[in-house]
């Protein structure tokens, strides 16, 4: 093999491991509080989180802009939607949104965080694990 040919492959090969910890680090699990959130439910609340805002379909007032108050420190720049995901593994239609939101960009969608009400004084998130 020439040596151009082995850079090359290297190459492509660093980039996407570098993509797939991206990918891995967007999407990861998580817990709020006591409650585990498996990888595809934080993509399916982010997913619907984007989907919504994009059609202006608001459930419960859901997705709103979250101001980012505490100073969170996310994967991604803002501006930011929070959007409730829900602990018995539904996708959130209305009602009672319980503690536990996903963070995604206002612009292009992008998971930028998972925060809760769980353990935060008064009507504060701290950040889930």
């Amino acid at each position: 093999m020439r040596l151009s040919a082995i850079v090359t492959a290297l190459f492509a090969s660093a980039v996407l491991a570098s993509d797939e910890e991206a990918h891995l680090e967007r999407r990861a699990a998580a817990t709020c509080g006591t409650v585990s959130y498996s990888a595809s439910a934080v993509t399916a609340a982010s997913q619907r989180a984007c989907s919504n805002a994009a059609s202006g379909n608001t459930p419960g007032g859901y997705p709103h802009q979250f101001n980012n108050r505490e100073g969170f420190v996310f994967a991604t720049s803002g501006p930011y939607l929070e959007f409730p995901i829900m602990k018995s593994g539904s996708i959130y239609t209305g009602g009672s949104p319980g503690p536990d939101r996903v963070i995604i960009t206002k612009s292009g969608c992008k998971e930028a965080g998972l925060i809760t009400h769980t353990g935060a004084q008064g009507n504060a998130f701290v950040t889930c694990k």
